[in-house]
């Protein structure tokens, strides 16, 4: 290799040994020649240039290669900035070897370039190996100071000694940070008077400077800060900082004023009284805000309280136990304030942390009271209509009122009881007995209803249990009051009695049962031995002879004073058997015979001559009715227009039935002769099938009117054939007949071939008919 390309330096510093460049002056060359020519080494120092330089182009440099051939040499540069990114910001003249500024540069987007310098002969062969050419762009102070954020926000807690810090603001600058054109400070434009805040102007670090901060008073500071670059003497920028004071409890709640009045109804449990008001600096809604209140004299018997209103904080006094007027019209409490939160230390206390609370009680119109509810009281049972049961009164609470109280029955199932209206006084009106269904568990339940006399009126109602007190007025009843028994003693001579008594206890069992006394000599054949309460054993003491035995016993029961009857006892003795009891047969004939005794005979008989008069009385209202519905059917007006069909129990043969009957006489009545009446016909309603023989002639002709007459009678007399609705099967009377059919009066279009006349001379019975169609 040759030796090094020369570098002719232009206006850069330091080219040559003894060349300078004084700061902040432009960039050129000073060469000085050495005294003598000394052998030295080349150096390359970088080309400084500032950023924005207008004066474009300008020269940087001109590099020159000691190997300059007769016919030149061709100069290049390559790098950033000429044949790469950022293309065209630097470029050389070829032959003179000239490098030349083409832009303004911006040191915050590049602030040195490297770039290869290259010497070729005309022939493009290298001469010089490629030098580096370093191109350095030098800052100035072109970019402002910037805030991280333009509103910075922090807290400090009010009373804060000076020197508490609330927070760090931050600033950045784009320019050299090597240079002062970043060093940046800060400082406060404006906070505000009291100058409360202070800032560190190299941190930015804000404190608090002073005593005295009050959030009662200034809650929020807002701070206008400022950063500088060139240490405050450059460009500048401004923020805003926001510092909230938090809340302490540092002030005491008070009320509004020192007393009170409020008026509340008596009787009235949990409504509002009314409210005493205080007021308290401190954040609202905040704990240090919210009061609490105390009554602390005047309500010994706890009849009032009072609770904090969690949106207004007014203390809301309430009763808490019904008032009565008549008792005490007036309250004088004191209560007392404070905040839920304690006091901070230090804080001044409240100068109205008590009040007065005057309540006046206002006196209303009360219901009465039944003192005793419920009244209990007892009545023995048959007492006599009339008898006092007890006076049942109720008190007004009202008494500074005059007021009149009555009295009435409001519940009384059974109508047993009278209520005098004004003195409250309770009677029996009639006579009250076990059992009833009104009685629940022996006790009688009514209700009194008590009314004032004011306006509105108001009432009250009272609950009267009146006991029915058990008298013993029933004697014990033998029950059964027969038995069968084995005529030999020890081998089933014994037979088990009971008892029945309709008295409820004390005065039921236990039963004493024993032979009359009246009748000594049925001790030497009969003994009675208690069993339990309601039982005793009836034995045989000697061999009887089996028969039938009337036994006169006394029975008592355990009440008060005991209630006791004699009654008779029908034993049946019967022949024993092997195994003492009675022989087969025996028993069930003397059980049926010993069975039936004369009140149940009576029973019987009155049964059953019940039923026959109630059978009679039926049969006696269906004649009645079958009567009533036949002449009706007979004596109907002229007007009514239907047709009715009468059943009767006899009616004329057919052609085949010759001789029972001859039409002539029908239409011809007058040639009829009396007769006497034929025996009546009992034919059986509903039956089916043919009559085994045809009807019999009577002895005679006779008028149509009585042949009817006695079919209807004959009729009527059967008592199991309705009345006019059942169809009657009659005699057989052959097939065909001269004479027209009745239904041929029906069966034509029109009436005009028809002669009804002679249906008037058939009697009373078809004058209807005659009526209709005749002309």
């Amino acid at each position: 290799m040759g030796p090094p390309l020369l570098l002719a330096c232009l206006l850069a510093p330091l080219c040559a040994r003894g060349a300078s460049t004084a700061p902040g002056s432009p960039p050129g060359w000073r060469q000085h020649e050495a005294p003598r020519r000394v052998k030295r080494a080349w150096v390359i120092p970088p080309i400084s240039v500032s950023e924005n330089h207008k004066r474009i182009p300008h020269l940087l440099v001109q590099i020159k290669s000691d190997k300059q051939q007769p016919g030149g040499v061709i100069y290049s540069i390559k790098g950033p900035g000429v044949d790469e990114e950022p293309l065209g910001i630097f470029s050389i003249d070829k032959f003179s070897g000239k490098v030349f500024l083409n832009a303004m540069l911006d040191r915050e987007e590049n602030d040195r370039f490297r770039l290869k310098a290259f010497a070729l002969d005309l022939g493009g062969v290298t001469l010089e190996d490629p030098t580096d050419l370093e191109i350095i762009v030098v800052d100035q102070n072109d970019n402002r100071p910037l805030f991280r954020q333009d509103v910075f926000t922090g807290r400090v807690v009010e009373g804060a000694e000076p020197g508490t810090c609330v927070m760090t603001v931050e600033a950045t600058d784009a320019d050299d940070p090597e240079t002062d054109n970043a060093a940046l400070r800060f400082s406060i434009l404006e906070q505000g008077a009291g100058g409360m805040f202070s800032i560190n102007a190299t941190t930015g670090e804000i404190c608090t400077a002073r005593p005295g901060l009050d959030r009662e008073s200034v809650g929020v500071y807002n701070l206008t800060l400022q950063a500088a670059d060139m240490s405050g003497d450059g460009l500048t920028t401004t923020a805003t900082a926001v510092i909230y004071l938090e809340d302490i409890n540092d002030n005491a709640p008070e009320f509004t004023k020192e007393e009170f009045s409020m008026e509340v109804e008596e009787q009235a449990a949990g409504l509002e009284v009314g409210r005493v008001l205080v007021h308290d600096k401190d954040l609202a809604g905040s704990p240090n805000w919210l009061a609490k209140f105390t009554i602390l004299e005047g309500d010994p018997e706890g009849a009032f309280a009072i609770h904090t209103d969690p949106y207004t904080n007014d203390g809301v006094l309430s009763v808490a136990k019904p008032l009565d007027h008549e008792v005490r019209d007036r309250f004088q409490l004191t209560v007392s304030v404070q905040n839920q939160q304690p006091l901070e230390p230090g804080a001044p206390g409240s100068p109205r942390a008590l009040a007065t609370v005057q309540v006046r009680v206002r006196d209303v119109n009360e219901a009465p009271v039944f003192r005793e509810n419920p009244r209990r009281v007892s009545v023995p049972e048959g007492a006599p209509p009339g008898t006092p049961v007890t006076t049942y009164t109720a008190s007004d609470p009202d008494t500074r009122q005059l007021q009149t109280l009555t009295y009435a029955l409001l519940y009384d199932p059974a109508g047993w009881l009278q209520l005098d209206p004004h003195s409250g006084t309770v009677r029996t009106k009639r006579e009250l007995r076990h059992p009833s269904a009104f009685l629940q568990g022996g006790w009688y339940i009514a209700l009194v209803l008590a009314r004032d006399d004011a306006e509105p009126p108001l009432s009250a109602t009272g609950t009267l249990s009146i006991e029915i007190l058990e008298v013993n007025d029933h004697a014990p009843l033998l029950q059964p009051p027969a038995g069968v028994v084995c005529g030999r003693p020890g081998r089933g001579g014994s037979l088990l009695l009971g008892a029945t008594d309709d008295d409820r206890p004390p005065h039921g069992a236990p039963f004493h049962f024993q032979l009359s006394p009246q009748h000594p000599q049925l001790a030497r054949n009969w003994s009675i031995t208690r069993f339990n309460v309601t039982h005793a054993v009836l034995a045989v003491l000697v061999e009887l002879p089996e028969g039938l035995y009337s036994l006169p016993l006394l029975l008592r029961d355990s009440g008060t004073p005991p209630r006791e009857q004699q009654q008779l006892l029908n034993v049946s003795v019967c022949p024993c058997g092997r195994d003492g009891t009675c022989e087969d047969g025996v028993l069930a004939a003397a059980t049926a015979g010993v069975g039936i005794t004369l009140e149940a005979l009576l029973v019987i008989l009155g049964s059953s001559t019940l039923l026959l008069l109630l059978a009679l009385l039926g049969a006696a209202r269906v004649r009645g009715r079958r009567r009533a519905l036949r002449k009706g059917l007979l004596q109907r007006s002229r007007d009514d227009m239907r047709d009715n069909i009468l059943n009767y129990d006899e009616q004329g043969g057919g052609e085949e039935d010759q001789d029972a009957y001859d039409i002539n006489q029908l239409r011809h009545p007058q040639l009829l002769q009396p007769r006497a009446k034929p025996p009546v016909r009992r034919d059986a309603p509903l039956r089916s099938g043919t009559p085994s023989a045809p009807r019999k002639l009577p002895s005679g002709p006779s008028d149509i009117e009585d042949f009817i007459n006695e079919g209807l009678e004959a009729a009527d007399s059967d008592p199991s054939v309705p009345p006019y609705d059942t169809a009657l099967i009659y005699d057989y009377e052959g097939s065909g007949s001269v004479a027209s059919p009745l239904s041929s009066i029906v069966s034509s279009l029109t009436d005009e071939d028809q002669d009804y006349d002679y249906l008037s001379e058939w009697g009373p019975r078809f004058r209807r008919l005659a009526d209709l169609y005749g002309q």
